[in-house]
């Protein structure tokens, strides 16, 4: 029996219908096209009703990868996808329209209801899931956070700790037996450490030399990859489904994320008794989630919601950029003996046995290889927004209410991926 999210009901319905526009697209669709999409060759085939399902269907498992592909085809570096039912997203990669979109009309562009409503059930009202006054409050926070100091004490008190203690010995013992690592999971867990250390005062110890199993770390993973198949989704009401009868992945998502939120209240409870334990603590010493705590918001689902969005910030971004770069490296060994003589120079230099904030400021080789690095595969490579009013872009594409608009970062090839930054409106 075909399932629901396999063959969607929807599919069967029109079957009849979508033969029929198959057969008559030439006398029935004849839209003159917009700036974006004067070179046509390379763009997805639109049909009525249906619109690019086919061209969406063929690539949903590297999405990303062939929307690259197409933004680089077109002259103004956007595109104009039609969705099934008439539903339009704006693509572009061209940076002044990203800079329209981001800042000049950047009140125009909320993350809208759609993106918002997806997420919702994992990152609730969190400070990457919502837009106006809630946005701006958890920033100004949050930005007491990430100042020249606190990023001081960060490396210095956080990450130096975890390199030597945990990171380089598990390095250093796979290298030693010619074992086999996981990469991209050493390097989630390190930055999960640091990230719940210096924004919760928390240390869940995942990059302990026995990389122990975690219930949330697995849990995470799993609803983080599960609401990524809802924003890709053709048909999200197909989900949506799912999710009212609570079956398939939309069952797995709920439990994951009762599995997440149960061990971040956790964590919001004990921080609650250190604070009422210690009434006196100076401003110097609250961490993230303290000065939220101290800030009057003690509202428990609130609280939660900002623990899960700054370990996902914290926890996939870093160890995605991390992942890339060590991959470049292995690739271009003249960068890798750049940045090594510079590490070593830094070294013989240096007092301290371990590197500092200053240090690292001062190597400027390795820090234009990540920035390099990031350029080419972008730790978050789509960055979605709903035009709240009509507007007109600056390469001239029109943007009506309620199209969602995707900005992105990218400026290179991430897999087979390269560009600026992507916007899809």
């Amino acid at each position: 029996m075909l399932e629901l999210g396999q063959f969607p009901l929807f599919f069967l319905l029109v079957l009849p219908l979508l033969l029929i526009v198959l057969f008559s697209n030439k006398i029935f669709y004849h839209k003159k096209p917009s700036p974006s999409q004067s070179s046509s060759s390379h763009l997805p085939k639109s049909y009525p009703i249906i619109g690019s399902f086919f061209a969406l269907h063929k690539h949903q498992d590297q999405l990303l990868i062939w929307v690259s592909d197409v933004l680089q085809a077109s002259p103004t570096s956007t595109f104009i996808l039609h969705k099934p039912l008439g539903n339009q997203q704006v693509f572009t990669a061209n940076p002044a329209n990203v800079e329209h979109i981001l800042k000049t009309q950047f009140s125009n562009y909320p993350k809208g209801s759609v993106f918002s409503s997806v997420l919702e059930d994992l990152l609730g009202h969190g400070i990457f899931n919502v837009d106006g006054h809630e946005w701006k409050f958890q920033r100004q926070i949050a930005s007491h956070e990430f100042n020249t100091k606190s990023l001081r004490k960060f490396i210095e008190n956080v990450v130096d700790i975890e390199l030597s203690d945990r990171l380089i010995p598990i390095l250093s013992d796979s290298a030693k037996n010619c074992a086999v690592l996981d990469l991209q999971d050493i390097l989630k867990r390190f930055a999960t450490d640091n990230i719940c250390k210096i924004a919760f005062g928390y240390d869940p110890a995942w990059l302990s030399p026995s990389l122990p199993g975690a219930q949330f770390a697995a849990s995470f993973e799993e609803a983080v990859q599960i609401s990524s198949q809802r924003l890709r989704a053709i048909f999200p009401f197909v989900w949506k489904i799912k999710r009212f009868l609570n079956i398939g992945s939309e069952r797995n998502l709920r439990e994951a994320v009762s599995v997440v939120r149960k061990c971040a209240r956790t964590l919001v409870g004990h921080k609650k008794r250190e604070l009422q334990e210690n009434p006196g603590l100076p401003e110097s010493n609250l961490d993230l989630l303290s000065r939220f705590l101290r800030s009057g918001h003690i509202d428990e689902q609130f609280v939660t919601d900002i623990v899960i969005s700054f370990i996902l910030a914290g926890r996939d971004t870093t160890s995605a950029a991390l992942t890339w770069f060590f991959w470049l490296l292995s690739k271009n060994p003249i960068v890798e003996d750049e940045i090594l003589k510079e590490i070593r120079k830094n070294n013989k230099d240096s007092e301290s046995e371990h590197s500092s904030f200053e240090e690292a400021r001062h190597m400027a080789y390795t820090h234009a290889a990540i920035s390099e690095s990031m350029r080419l595969y972008p730790p978050v490579p789509v960055d979605t927004k709903e035009a709240i009013a009509d507007d007109v872009l600056p390469d001239g594409t029109e943007v009506k209410r309620g199209t969602s608009d995707v900005p992105s970062v990218r400026d290179g090839e991430v897999g087979e991926v390269v560009g600026d930054r992507l916007v899809g409106v």
